[in-house]
């Protein structure tokens, strides 16, 4: 048996952790730079706020219906969510942590145990022990269990938990659970089933396997199989990135050279610094800078430049050089460019780079970079950087409502008046 284990409006819900007075009251979290609403509350949801409006456009509705604003506090949530999943790891060693509020338990080897009990009890263990409210659903497969969850969310008699272990429930649930609220059938797919008839997860069980592989593919065949309660996925352990991609939008339109190249710089560093985390290297980078699309006054050039490098590397220097050199080829005097990024790909183990015949990546790197992230890591993110990167600027995002970090700056801990 799988458990689906997700925590409650968790971004809502790790706000009100260290702030009771917002218990039953409307919460949103925004996105990066305070754009858009990412995550709200129960109580937000029910006044209709949709997720991804736009902060600016609903400022007054925020303030004639007492809603109150969060920027992403991210070190607040993932210390909280590393926490939780620390906790459910008591229970099974089994457990892949899906994103930062939800994760994946299997539970081979419990037959003769009540899921029911287990479920509750950790659901208990963890409100008592981070405050965070959690739903959990059981059932044979990880496509089950999440059909599982959203029950035990819309149950209120269940606890918080709901276990699918007999063919009989799974049979009466998915005759009444429609197909567009399952995990894994994207709208696309949605359109085409329901012009079939096809509106029920029992209904797409019945159909012919050939069909489902010929029009969604051998992903959308596991899927069925796995609603029809036949195990094809497993747990997946956690896996080195692909890609890395560093981007971000400046605060104004930079116009100068060096303010642009300075940008790309950073970012190429802080690209070496993630593939040095993880053991890799990259072979291919990518550069792209963005004007402002949303300024139609304005004359508009958008360029990117995926660049093949002469030997893999993960060094900040390196990786910083052949940034420039790709940002050189696509560069235009006179623009105001609003964006820039920097993309490492084609990672592979730096334990499996090879030399090359003619250019290698310079040996004496690997130590100094080695001691720049330990000195980084002891003193603060970018505190030690290049000499072409500014070294009095900090990128910030803008974060006009962000909460204090409780739980992991000493000098942002709450305070208690007795």
């Amino acid at each position: 048996m799988f458990a689906l284990v997700d925590c409650n409006n968790f971004y809502a819900s790790c706000e009100r952790l260290f702030r009771p007075d917002l218990v039953g009251k409307p919460i949103v979290v925004l996105s990066n730079n305070d754009g858009c609403v990412i995550a709200r509350s129960k109580e937000a949801k029910d006044l209709g706020i949709k997720m991804g409006a736009q902060a600016f456009m609903n400022e007054r509705f925020f303030r004639d219906n007492n809603v109150h604003v969060f920027s992403s506090n991210y070190a607040l949530y993932g210390d909280i969510s590393s926490r939780v999943m620390g906790m459910l790891s008591v229970f099974t060693p089994d457990v892949e942590v899906y994103s930062i509020d939800e994760s994946f338990l299997k539970f081979d080897g419990f037959d003769y145990f009540s899921l029911q009990e287990i479920g509750l009890k950790m659901r208990k263990a963890v409100t008592q022990g981070t405050g965070i409210p959690i739903s959990i659903g059981f059932a044979p497969t990880k496509a089950l269990a999440k059909i599982a969850n959203k029950l035990a969310k819309k149950r209120p008699e269940t606890g918080g938990v709901y276990v699918m272990n007999s063919v009989e429930r799974l049979e009466e649930e998915i005759a009444k659970f429609t197909i567009d609220d399952v995990w894994g059938i994207g709208p696309q797919h949605f359109k085409r089933l329901q012009a079939m008839g096809i509106r029920t997860v029992l209904q797409f069980t019945q159909l012919p396997d050939e069909w489902v592989q010929k029009h969604m593919s051998i992903v959308g065949l596991r899927l069925k199989r796995e609603l029809a309660g036949i195990r094809t996925l497993d747990l997946e352990e956690a896996k080195p990135k692909q890609n890395i991609a560093i981007t971000r939008s400046f605060n104004e339109n930079y116009t100068e050279w060096d303010k642009v190249k300075e940008r790309v710089i950073t970012f190429a560093t802080i690209c070496a610094e993630r593939l040095r985390a993880q053991d890799s290297t990259c072979r291919v980078i990518q550069v792209f800078v963005l004007t402002n699309r949303f300024r139609a006054d304005q004359p508009q050039h958008n360029k990117s430049i995926t660049m093949k490098l002469p030997f893999p590397t993960n060094s900040g220097l390196e990786l910083a050089h052949f940034a420039v050199d790709a940002l050189k080829r696509i560069y235009q005097p006179g623009y105001g460019y609003k964006k820039a990024g920097v993309l490492a790909m084609e990672l592979a183990p730096a334990a499996d780079t090879q030399r090359m015949i003619f250019e290698n990546s310079d040996p004496r790197h690997a130590n100094l970079m080695a001691v720049v992230d330990k000195l980084n890591h002891a003193l603060g993110q970018q505190k030690v950087k290049l000499a072409s990167q500014d070294l009095d600027r900090v990128w910030k995002m803008k974060q006009e409502r962000l909460s204090p970090r409780y739980t992991t700056r000493i000098n942002e801990i709450i305070t208690i008046s007795c």
